[in-house]
Parts: C-alpha cells; sequence; structure tokens
C-alpha cells in the first residue's frame, strides 16, 4: 500500500487555508494547515510533508521566504510552492534561489494548483528513487558512470582502483559500445593526474593526411590551411591522461611516429623543429583482437607490447545480463530528469525481455532504447509490448537460454582451446600449431576465457 500524501498549506487568511485543503484532499491523504511561520515550523518538527504550500507574506517577524529557506536547509526532500501577489515576481524569485520548487501568482488557481502539486510529488518520487538508486550503486561498487553488480565487474572495479593511481600504460579491449571511454575516464578521474587534462582521440575516425598533426600538432604555414600554430594531443595532455581510441585503426606510418613517442616521450610538430615532451599517461582501446591483426601484419608487435603494460577487458552486455535491471533503472532516473519527464518503470515483463534480449551494440544500444522508451512512451509504465520491435529477444528454452550467434561461437572456441590443450599435454607452441594460430593469439584467447 502506497504512504499517504502530506501536504501543509501556510496561509494567514482562513479562507484561502481551507478552500486549498478541501480542493487539494484525495482519499487517504493527510493536509495540514497553519497560519504563520512558527505554526508550520512546529507541523514541519512533529511531521514529514512531501509539499509545502505557503504564502510570501505572513504574520509575524518571519515571512513565507524564511520558511523556504529553513525546508531547504531541514527538510531538503520537501517540495516547497510559494504564492506570492502580482507584482512580486522578484520576491518569487528570490524564493525559487532559495530552493523554492516553484511560485504561483494571486489570485489563487485551484486547477493550477492541483497541477504544481502533482508535478511536485512526482519530482519528489524522482529523488526518493534517484537516493535509492545511488545507495544501489554504491553497494555495488560503482565507479564513475560505470554501473556493475555481476562478478566479472566487480573484478574489474578492483582492477581500475589497483592501476588507477599509478602511470602504467593501460590497454582497453571490449566490444563497441562496452564503455571504454568510461573506463579510460574513471582511470583518469581515480588518479593523481585528474587535476590535469583527459584528452581523447578517436584514430579511427581521422583520415591518415592528418592524424599525425592531431597527434602531434602543427606549426603556421607548415601545410595547406595551417593559419596557426596548434598543439597537439601530446602537448595538451601533459600532465593528464591521453586516451588513444581505435588504436589498431592508424596505418603503419604513424605507428612508427607513436611507437617512438611511447618510448623516448619527445616528439616534434608537424613543420617544426623544436624538441618537445610529454608526459601524458597512455590509456589505448581497441574493439578487435590486437594478435590476430598482427598476424595479419597491420598492426605492428613492438607497439602493442609497448601499450600493452596493463591489459583490461570489458565485458559484452550479454555476458553480464544480471546488471541490465540496475542499468535500465540509472538510465530511467538520468534520463526522465534530463528531458524533464514524469517519473517511469519497466514492468517486469519488460525487465525479463530485455534481459534476456542480444544486445549486439552492447550498453550504448540499452541506454539508447530506454532514453528513446522515456522521451517518446505516454504513460508511467513501459511493458514489453512497448519496446521496440527491432530489438531480437532470446528465448528461453527450459532452464537455460538460446545462446546469441557470438556466444555459441565464443563457447565452441573456449571448448577447442580446453580440448586442444589436453590432447597436446598443455604444449603451448603445440597446441597453437593443432589449432592454427600463432602462440601469441593462442596466449589471448586463454586469458581472455580464463584458461590458465
Amino acid at each position: 500500500m502506497t504512504e499517504p500524501v502530506r501536504i501543509l498549506i501556510v496561509d494567514d487568511e482562513p479562507h484561502i487555508r481551507s478552500g486549498l485543503a478541501k480542493g487539494l484532499a484525495k482519499s487517504g491523504d493527510v493536509i495540514d494547515t497553519a497560519g504563520d511561520v512558527n505554526q508550520a515550523l512546529d507541523k514541519l518538527e512533529r511531521s514529514e510533508y512531501q509539499v509545502v504550500i505557503a504564502d510570501v507574506r505572513l504574520p509575524g517577524d518571519r515571512d513565507g521566504l524564511d520558511l523556504v529557506s529553513w525546508i531547504q536547509q531541514r527538510c531538503p526532500e520537501t517540495n516547497t510552492l510559494v504564492i506570492t501577489a502580482h507584482g512580486t515576481v522578484e520576491t518569487a524569485v528570490d524564493a525559487m534561489r532559495r530552493g523554492a520548487f516553484d511560485f504561483i501568482t494571486k489570485p489563487v488557481d485551484l486547477n493550477l494548483i492541483r497541477q504544481q502539486v502533482g508535478r511536485a510529488l512526482d519530482h519528489g518520487r524522482l529523488q526518493s528513487e534517484n537516493r535509492v538508486l545511488r545507495d544501489r550503486l554504491a553497494d555495488a561498487g560503482a565507479i564513475s558512470e560505470i554501473i556493475g553488480n555481476c562478478t566479472i565487474m566487480q573484478e574489474l572495479f578492483q582492477q581500475l582502483r589497483q592501476v588507477a593511481d599509478t602511470d602504467a600504460t593501460v590497454f582497453i579491449q571490449g566490444e563497441s559500445g562496452t564503455g571504454k571511454e568510461l573506463v579510460a575516464r574513471a582511470l583518469h578521474d581515480l588518479s593523481s593526474r585528474s587535476g590535469g587534462e583527459f584528452v581523447a582521440v578517436n584514430l579511427g575516425a581521422l583520415p591518415e593526411s592528418l592524424l599525425e598533426s592531431e597527434l602531434f600538432g602543427h606549426e603556421k604555414g607548415s601545410f595547406t590551411g595551417a593559419s596557426r600554430q596548434k598543439p597537439g594531443c601530446f602537448e595538451q595532455a601533459r600532465g593528464g591522461t591521453l586516451f588513444l581510441d581505435e588504436i589498431t585503426e592508424i596505418p603503419t606510418k604513424s605507428q612508427v611516429d607513436l611507437l617512438r613517442v611511447l618510448e623516448t616521450g619527445q616528439f616534434q610538430r608537424v613543420g617544426g623543429e623544436a624538441l618537445l615532451s610529454s608526459d601524458a599517461r597512455i590509456v589505448s582501446a581497441t574493439n578487435k583482437d590486437p594478435l590476430s591483426l598482427i598476424d595479419e601484419g597491420v598492426f605492428r608487435d613492438d607497439l602493442y607490447y609497448r601499450l600493452n603494460i596493463v591489459p583490461l577487458v570489458i565485458p559484452p552486455l550479454r555476458k553480464r545480463r544480471d546488471d541490465i535491471p540496475l542499468l535500465v533503472e540509472h538510465f530511467v532516473q538520468h534520463f526522465c530528469q534530463r528531458h524533464k519527464r514524469p517519473a517511469k518503470q519497466f514492468t517486469d515483463d519488460a525487465l525479463e525481455a530485455l534481459v534476456a534480449a542480444s544486445w549486439p551494440g552492447n550498453v550504448r544500444q540499452l541506454r539508447n532504447v530506454v532514453e528513446r522508451l522515456v522521451v517518446t512512451h505516454v504513460g508511467d509504465r513501459i511493458d514489453a509490448d512497448s519496446l521496440p520491435s527491432e530489438l531480437t529477444v532470446v528465448p528461453a528454452v527450459g532452464s537455460s537460454q538460446v545462446q546469441t550467434l557470438a556466444e555459441a561461437t565464443e563457447s565452441a572456441e573456449k571448448e577447442a582451446i580446453k580440448v586442444a590443450l589436453v590432447a597436446c599435454g598443455f604444449h603451448r607452441e603445440q597446441t597453437a600449431r593443432t589449432l592454427g594460430v600463432s602462440v601469441r593469439t593462442l596466449h589471448y584467447k586463454m586469458s581472455r576465457y580464463g584458461l590458465h
């Protein structure tokens, strides 16, 4: 059973107090009234109210603005609506600065007050749910904006905390949409470099002709269109963190230049002669298998080993389905606030469908789906029939679920490696030859699947 709504009306005119009380009363709700600030404070000390409606002008040495300030300090979860006469908009603005939820001008319109009270109650519920969610996220050990309560995410959080406040170079691997930049930002925020710049560059989005200039900067006139001197990412990230996303996308020549900078800490702007230095911490990321790219000859092994000092692997969403309800709740709260929508909730059948979905786009796809539904869905409850039609849901069969193609491929690959390891007496070179892969690729796959 839901808790009754408690509303306090503070006005020195008895007919206004009684009129508002009758107009707002609903079955089970509690409507109290007070004629001045002292009476209101006495009631607030003894009871909790979701909404207080107060006139600005009240008898005695304290007025409605003083009451707003007191409520903001002592009862921050109580939302205050201020009633003000025409011509006192400045006073109403002052009340908003002190923490009032909104103001209503006289003459009082009962329908408007009902509407504003409804908005205040929705806002209060959202605040309460946010507080509960923050507590749950704290219990889950969430870092920055990364949310996860399952074992695999807790292990990732532990790795993050262990390596964050060092200068070690970190190599992040994970599918598109898993949150690689969030992990990189968390490394920065948890480190002693958090006061410096976090500079992110997507190497896969830059044409080869601009890559060197973007990374190392250029001098004025060094090429057509270089109308001024421009510092590169390595300069901008001095004392901070440089995040090189999609690192495996850069061409071979740029790989050589990058390796030289990583080894010496020095570089030159395009068209420049001065030797510059940077102590930026390097965090890189990819959504591909770097060892396969090394075998194909498109990614340098010496650059990989220079970047892969501390590897971090972010699991895809299908590997952490237990986290989906927590993620959904977080995104709902976030987007309801961002888009000024009333509180919404996914039904149990909708959550079950979301948990069972394939999610090829991972957390990013889930986030986008929730945002779309928060913005477009009419009503406060979102059921399974309201989910996007393009969402691929994996039906449950018996006590287990049908695997997605990616899951089936990973499962078969892991089993094949286990069988080959046993057959070859755990001799890794022989196992690699049997499987038709390099020893480096075998090591990577064993580490990925926890086969030690």
